[in-house]
């Protein structure tokens, strides 16, 4: 990507339905080129903008998943998850053996119990509760914009949760297709009226319901290097190792768990010396690092990157 591309992919990282107008006034660029930029970004795959679950508000039962395939059914079983709506991230970890996945509807899910174990290409299910959420990839930043540009993009703190009715979740579902479509486009795929529905953004907005992830293509930032780190923490340590992991710049994704590895965390490096160095820097009696191969699917939304 261009330095424009960049900066315009990061001020979306802040406020994926941020407009070209405001965008450009805060990295002082024309609102033509920013539309032009946003455009071409998103014609040529290297950019979504979606709207994603606020774990505040709860994640209904949230699975960190690891599933061994015999081999050459991998993709098979990939692309079947990534199709699910309750499946909200599939990565295929290198090797070709094994799918790492974050899904919905708990322990007792039909995924879990019915889907995963009755197809004959699954060798083993782990599957571990997610405990607690320290950071997701929503919060993920590039770095590449001043202290000042992050706060002029920073929506106001949420007021008042809000309950959404029937039509509040018929909105935020388009919006998990596409965050950024406008009052005019919802209004007219809702068939309702424009004016209800900029109410209804409004609301949920400030309510912190409508919550965008800016799927960025992350190779054309220079990040080669997806990575899961699978950690086992002291359980009087967890919750002061997860909140500094999820300040680090390299980590897109920091969760705690159930099981032996308690503690999980997502990175982007550049290169594997990038990988290295993270690793041999933490302070954790053990950890396993497994290397992504392809991101099939990211929140909710097909991935961008695959190798």
């Amino acid at each position: 990507m261009t330095e424009i591309e960049q900066r315009v992919v990061s001020a979306l990282q802040v406020d994926g339905r941020a407009g070209p107008g405001r965008i450009a006034e805060v990295l002082d660029l024309s609102p033509r080129t920013v539309t032009r930029v946003i455009a071409r970004l998103k014609a040529d795959g290297r950019l979504s903008v979606i709207c994603v679950p606020n774990p505040a508000h709860g994640l209904r039962g949230a699975l960190l998943l690891r599933v061994k395939v015999l081999r050459g059914r991998t993709p098979v079983i990939a692309d079947a998850l990534a199709q699910r709506a309750d499946v909200l991230f599939v990565d295929i970890l290198a090797g070709g053996e094994e799918i790492s996945a974050i899904a919905l509807g708990g322990i007792d899910g039909r995924l879990v119990h019915d889907a995963l174990p009755s197809t004959a290409a699954v060798t083993e299910l782990r599957a571990h509760s997610i405990l607690h959420v320290f950071s997701d990839a929503t919060q993920w930043r590039t770095g590449l914009l001043t202290d000042d540009e992050v706060a002029a993009l920073t929506r106001p703190p949420s007021v008042e949760d809000v309950t959404p009715d029937e039509l509040d979740q018929r909105l935020l579902d388009r919006l998990a297709a596409d965050a950024r479509l406008g009052p005019g486009e919802l209004a007219a795929d809702l068939k309702a009226p424009e004016s209800t529905v900029r109410r209804r953004l409004d609301r949920l907005t400030a309510a912190g319901r409508v919550r965008t992830y800016a799927n960025v293509d992350v190779t054309a930032l220079g990040l080669t290097v997806d990575a899961n780190i699978w950690m086992t923490v002291p359980p009087g340590r967890l919750d002061e190792v997860g909140r500094v992991l999820a300040r680090h710049p390299m980590v897109h994704g920091t969760v705690a768990t159930t099981g032996v590895t308690n503690l999980m965390a997502a990175v982007w490096c550049h290169d594997l010396t990038d990988l290295y160095a993270f690793v041999t820097g933490l302070d954790v009696p053990s950890a396993e690092v497994t290397v992504v191969a392809r991101a099939v699917k990211r929140g909710g939304r097909p991935g961008s990157r695959k190798t």
